[in-house]
């Protein structure tokens, strides 16, 4: 028997509904198939048990007295912790409008009413798969220290890394319920422009302070962008802190994580070549880096922009 704590652990799944017969239903189907059921029998309870406790899978009903279902799903998409938490709505309204204000609130998927157990839990473990597949690219991305963020087709953030943390601060909400992308970034990731390697686009216009880079899809329906900051001044007081490195060191680096050479340095920073390379020397020390080329992927890591 495979004792590992990823092996004994139960799925969690929070089941949202003020119907008494849906819910004994709901619970008594996954509690057989090995789940741990909460319970929450309108929108304010389900908020409080999630402020508790961070369920795998959010069963919500659409039609509730006071907050309905679409309301809650887009409170619970504001929560830490839940911004890629699958949400499976269960509801009677299949017509168009109903499943597509569903998904702009923040669900992924939708049963309809009366339940079918076994189509449900298939649609949980399907959604829990993918969930964690993609829970565990962030997971890399993140520890290789890149600033990215990936928005849907509307340009709502859906995920970020924590490097794109400031600039994501920087967003206006989309309708309430996420930081989005500004329109005119939309339309510039939407070009023929943008999908030139190299390619990026300044913002804001009037005084950027960022690069916006796209990388590519993360799914069918999310798109990479990568963010680095535009302000010199910043990048170089990051090195510095990052490094414990003097404010001359830190210019040399980040020219260096630039590609450029001693003599280009030199002329940018009125020096001679060989005191750049007194520098060079200095700051493989301190990064314990064996040469140049390791020196600028340590700096590139730092700046988010590899």
């Amino acid at each position: 028997m495979n004792g590992s704590p990823d092996a004994l652990r139960r799925d969690v799944v929070l089941v949202v509904d003020d119907t008494p017969e849906t819910l004994s239903l709901v619970t008594d189907a996954l509690e057989d198939a090995g789940m741990t059921v909460l319970v929450a029998t309108d929108g304010a309870s389900a908020l409080q048990r999630v402020a508790l406790v961070s369920p795998d899978v959010i069963l919500l009903d659409a039609v509730m007295p006071g907050m309905d279902g679409f309301e809650t799903c887009v409170a619970l998409r504001r929560m830490p912790g839940t911004e890629a938490t699958p949400i499976i709505f269960m509801t009677g309204l299949a017509d168009t409008e109903n499943v597509v204000k569903g998904f702009d609130a923040g669900g992924v998927d939708y049963v309809t009413k009366p339940i079918d157990p076994d189509a449900l839990i298939a649609r949980i473990r399907t959604h829990l798969a993918n969930a964690r597949r993609m829970s565990s690219a962030r997971a890399a991305l993140d520890a290789a220290g890149r600033a990215l963020i990936a928005v849907d087709t509307d340009g709502r953030i859906e995920w970020h890394t924590p490097r794109a943390d400031g600039f994501v601060a920087t967003l206006p909400d989309a309708a309430g319920t996420a930081p989005a992308l500004p329109a005119a970034v939309m339309q510039w990731l939407a070009s023929a422009g943008a999908a030139t390697e190299g390619n990026a686009l300044a913002w804001p216009p009037a005084a950027p302070r960022y690069r916006l880079t796209p990388i590519g899809r993360a799914g069918a329906q999310q798109l990479l962008v990568g963010v680095e900051e535009n302000d010199e001044a910043a990048q170089r007081a990051r090195l510095a802190e990052r490094f414990q490195l003097t404010e001359r060191e830190a210019e040399v680096l980040f020219w260096v994580a630039r590609a450029k050479s001693s003599r280009d340095i030199g002329e940018i920073l009125g020096t001679s070549p060989r005191t750049v390379d007194k520098h060079m020397e200095r700051i493989l020390v301190k990064l314990s880096a064996e040469n140049r080329a390791a020196a600028a992927g340590l700096a590139i890591r730092v700046l988010g922009g590899g």
